[in-house]
């Protein structure tokens, strides 16, 4: 048998060595993968900045439909109260007759036994309710809260004031369920004048130092 041909080997070289190298990339192959880099960067700040908008966007639209969740529950809640408020105040006007038959049978001296008894629980009630009396002798005359049924002058009065309550008034809170039923006084005509020209008088005689001693 004939020997097989083996490569030459120069001496101090192993096989390996005599291995074909691959050949070392070219300066334009190096820079390649480094602009594919930048670009892949350039799109994934693209892609951020599209999602952080998108996220703007949405966070704003779940903020204003929040608020309009709670504008919408403040008006329900408003209107919830306001229709109470007038179911309570219809039934409390329901009980003023029953409240000024009470207070009559209280000035004449009949509200005794039972009927006493009921009297103030229904009293009791309609101030639990929220119901309150109002009108008193005396108090300037306001008609927003008060109904003249009588009128007279009078000189010891220096503005129209309620001299006798002919039937209280009932207030719910801020709404007037029935307003006081009064006799007002106003003060006699003339009676401003002379009092304006007496104070002007006191007035002249305090700074000339007084009349004149004989």
């Amino acid at each position: 048998m004939t020997e097989e041909e083996k490569p030459d080997v120069s001496s101090g070289a192993t096989p390996d060595d005599a291995e074909p190298q691959a050949a070392a990339p070219s300066p334009e192959e190096a820079k390649a993968p480094a602009g594919d880099t930048d670009a892949g960067t350039a799109a994934l700040v693209a892609q951020l900045d599209q999602a952080r908008t998108a996220l703007g966007e949405r966070t704003a639209d779940l903020q204003r439909l929040q608020a309009e969740y709670q504008n919408y529950r403040r008006r329900v809640e408003r209107d919830r109260i306001a229709v109470k408020e007038i179911a309570i105040a219809n039934l409390l006007g329901e009980l003023l007759p029953v409240l000024d038959d009470i207070g009559r049978a209280r000035e004449h001296g009949e509200l005794v036994g039972g009927f006493k008894s009921v009297a103030e629980s229904v009293e009791a009630v309609a101030g639990k309710m929220g119901l309150q009396q109002y009108g008193k002798e005396g108090e300037p005359f306001d008609p927003t809260v008060h109904e003249a049924l009588m009128h007279s002058y009078a000189p010891d009065v220096t503005e129209t004031t309620c001299v006798a309550i002919l039937q209280p008034g009932y207030r719910f809170g801020e709404r007037i369920i029935r307003p006081a039923r009064v006799a007002v006084a106003e003060p006699q005509p003339g009676a401003q004048t002379v009092k304006a020209e007496e104070t002007a008088e006191t007035g002249e005689d305090k700074e000339s130092g007084g009349p004149d001693e004989g």
